[in-house]
């Protein structure tokens, strides 16, 4: 099908392009008449605006970046929706792009957004991310930038974030609670802040409770892939190491599943052998069983408020104005269900 031009238009009812631009535009200096004919006709015609030209002269883009680790992640999939959820609303495009925890990726994609000239970028770093040279050239170029759950704090720019210490901090002081002693951490890799954030909460609550922490009981994730996988590998490693763990608190729900598998399969009973703790509350969660004991992550949520401080922040550049970095935290709540002990000590 032909694309429609201001030019088709102007032929058909004979008169210039100017007239019917500004006849769109709603011109004070075209009479009414005309106005309802253009209008009338463009509606028939099915007529569509050059958005690129649009662009150019309006100076935006209408589009978003927005960078995550992994798509196929229950966490990051409510991020999107939420952050669809509100861009559709501002008429906006949302470019989405999986850095696979590569430090690498994640720089040549922020290089692909800038040179689309995105309005701003909304990003979660990947694991492997130390240096932040690539995030500066956003804030070095003008475009508002919006960091969500894996942060950078030396980077200057907005953020929206879960208080993670204490988030990890309820969660092991719920294991204490119930009567654990041995309480194993498994945490991500050492790189990303929220699980430096979450171990730091991890190990305060063991310290407030009168409890030694040994750093023997805490399982780093070397290669960065908090997976299914790296569950069964850690839970089988544990039973190895440890005869006498009674409790673990695990940085993910996805390795909390795969470690509750390997345990299952070992003949290892939860929650009365192990009583186990995730973090997210995927859908997987609330199904398996028994059911899992897990920190409620606001995704949804999280999505929502980073669209809406990255609009913000838009529509505040357009008026040459330049608002001061937020970091906006929500609130998490702990969901109890059968992987650890229904009986408070």
């Amino acid at each position: 099908m032909k694309i429609v031009t201001l030019k088709d238009i102007a032929e058909q009812l004979n008169i210039s392009v100017t007239t019917v631009s500004k006849a769109l535009k709603d011109y004070p200096d075209v009479s009414k008449k005309t106005k309802l004919q253009v209008r009338e006709l463009a509606k028939t015609l099915n007529y569509k605006p050059n958005a690129f030209a649009v662009n150019l002269r309006t100076r935006e883009s209408k589009t978003i970046g927005l960078i995550i680790p992994v798509i196929v992640h229950h966490f990051f999939s409510n991020v999107i929706k939420g952050i669809i959820s509100q861009a559709e609303k501002k008429g906006y495009l949302v470019i989405i792009l999986q850095s696979d925890e590569s430090y690498e990726l994640e720089k040549k994609q922020v290089e692909l957004l800038l040179s689309q000239r995105v309005d701003g970028v909304i990003i979660s770093l990947a694991n492997g991310t130390a240096k932040y040279d690539h995030l500066n050239e956003i804030i070095a170029q003008d475009k508002p930038l919006v960091m969500f759950d894996k942060i950078a704090k030396i980077v200057k720019c907005s953020k929206i974030i879960i208080d993670d210490r204490k988030a990890a901090y309820t969660a092991t002081k719920h294991l204490i609670d119930i009567g654990c002693k041995r309480i194993a951490h498994f945490r991500g890799a050492l790189l990303p802040q929220n699980s430096i954030d979450r171990f730091l909460g991890y190990k305060k609550a063991l310290l407030d409770n009168n409890l030694p922490y040994d750093p023997s009981l805490v399982y780093i994730c070397e290669c960065g892939d908090m997976s299914f996988e790296e569950g069964k590998k850690n839970a089988k490693q544990l039973l190895k190491d440890h005869d006498d763990v009674d409790g673990i608190f695990i940085n993910t729900d996805l390795v909390a599943i795969g470690a509750m598998t390997e345990f299952q399969q070992m003949g290892v009973k939860i929650p009365e052998d192990i009583s186990i703790v995730g973090f997210s509350n995927w859908f997987m969660s609330s199904v398996i069983s028994p059911g899992l004991t897990t920190i409620n992550q606001p995704g949804f949520e999280m999505g929502k408020a980073a669209f809406k401080q990255l609009f913000k922040e838009i529509k505040a550049r357009k008026k040459g104005k330049s608002l001061e970095p937020k970091t906006i935290v929500l609130e998490t709540d702990l969901i109890t269900r059968a992987s650890t002990k229904n009986t408070i000590s």
